[in-house]
């Protein structure tokens, strides 16, 4: 069987991402004879009312009919950017049923069902890509699976949500506090009406999700990621990392470890030397260490019509060239090993303690001894604004286990002295 003349292929979803999908590929018409050895048509665009005019779209591509796609013999591939769970899930179970490859930009599918999809993928001969479900524009999927695979992967940590990113830096830049931020993020359209999956930090829980489980070759679902958002960040605590020469980030951090592997979404401070430091505004960024590459960084736009679109027919021409050259399905699920996911309890890491304790002799020692009964080491202890008998310190800890400085913190609560725990900040 010789090469097709022309590759067809369904859309499902004219959303934001779907209108930058139809114009990436109408932009690269004449250019696909020479990238996949024919031509690649769009025959269908899935919509929920095919009546309603898209600007820029044909109005004959689109249909509200599923059986329209999944039963087309012609159609090779479905190209799903409809987000969510369902109907996205049947759709690209039955697609692969039918033999036809799929790429998806599904973040929220891949990171809780994708063992099941890529299965039944491999089982169909058939190819399931889903590069932009992680980090938009930015390519990472692909490089873990292919251009670093001579790699045993430890490390891999990044900043995968622009929402956050872009609040947390407008907070340093202009030492504004987070609601008035997250006002100008809605305005400026970065982010959403309800803000919780990006502020909340489950969006870039689930791209670490799917990072790990491709990194480090065993499964880890979003269940798994222990998250905390960015909501109770305050200008003051920008400003203390200031004064450390650090600045707050929310960062995915998925690690490697003998214990099992370590899978979290939380801020973090982070020295302003490191790379990952510098990566402001919407922006996106991942670092990866591995035994033989040591340490490389991916950087660019993490979301957007045109850069996730990009990923995605990136995706589309891969999946093109496997069906000329009849060698669909070669890389199918890559979670071949079972590492368990170490409990959070069992991490190890710095912190930054902000608390307002009473303002008299015996008060700082009193508090280092608690931390000290608990296992937790002081590397610093800085005392500031004092008022109305109370001062405010921050104590920053050595290297020590979550469950210690919990346990630290739960004692620290019922002293009389200690008014309150402002913040609890882990350090990278």
């Amino acid at each position: 069987m010789g090469k097709k003349d022309t590759i067809h292929l369904a859309v499902l979803g004219a959303g934001t991402v779907g209108t930058g999908v139809y114009k990436v590929i109408k932009n690269l018409e004449e250019d696909m004879i020479h990238k996949i050895g024919g031509n690649l048509v769009i025959s269908k665009i899935l919509v929920r009312d095919a009546s309603k005019k898209r600007d820029g779209i044909d109005t004959s591509l689109l249909t509200d009919q599923w059986e329209e796609i999944v039963n087309d013999k012609d159609i090779d591939i479905i190209v799903e950017v409809m987000g969510g769970i369902e109907p996205a899930k049947t759709y690209i179970t039955e697609a692969l049923q039918a033999g036809k490859s799929v790429v998806t930009a599904n973040k929220d599918l891949m990171a809780e069902h994708g063992k099941e999809l890529l299965d039944l993928a491999e089982s169909n001969g058939c190819d399931l890509m889903f590069e932009a479900s992680v980090a938009g524009g930015i390519p990472i999927l692909r490089p873990l699976k292919h251009c670093l695979a001579a790699n045993h992967m430890t490390e891999v940590v990044g900043i995968v949500n622009g929402t956050t990113n872009f609040i947390l830096s407008k907070m340093t830049d202009e030492g504004v506090g987070f609601e008035e931020t997250l006002k100008l993020a809605q305005d400026l359209g970065y982010a959403e009406a309800d803000p919780t999956a990006d502020v909340e930090g489950l969006d870039a829980a689930r791209k670490v999700a799917i990072m790990a489980s491709i990194a480090f070759n065993s499964r880890v679902t979003f269940e798994d990621v222990y998250t905390e958002g960015i909501t109770e960040i305050t200008a003051k605590d920008i400003e203390y990392a200031k004064d450390m020469d650090c600045v707050i980030k929310l960062l995915g951090v998925a690690k490697n470890t003998e214990d099992g592997i370590e899978v979290r979404v939380h801020p973090m401070l982070i020295d302003k030397h490191h790379p990952l430091a510098s990566v402001n505004d919407s922006f996106n960024a991942v670092f990866v260490h591995g035994d033989a590459i040591d340490d490389a960084m991916f950087y660019g736009r993490g979301a957007g019509e045109l850069p996730t679109a990009s990923a995605v027919v990136g995706d589309v021409i891969e999946t093109a060239r496997n069906i000329q050259n009849q060698c669909t399905g070669q890389i199918a699920c890559t979670c071949y090993k079972n590492i368990p996911i170490k409990p959070m309890s069992e991490i190890v890491s710095r912190y930054f303690v902000r608390l307002r304790v009473e303002d008299r002799a015996g008060t700082l020692a009193s508090i280092a001894s608690v931390f000290g009964n608990n296992h937790v080491s002081i590397a610093k202890i800085v005392q500031k604004n004092k008022k109305d008998n109370y001062a405010e310190i921050v104590v920053i800890t050595d290297d020590v286990k979550e469950k210690d400085i919990t346990n630290s913190l739960t004692i620290l609560k019922t002293m009389p002295l200690v008014e309150k725990i402002s913040n609890v900040i882990r350090v990278y």
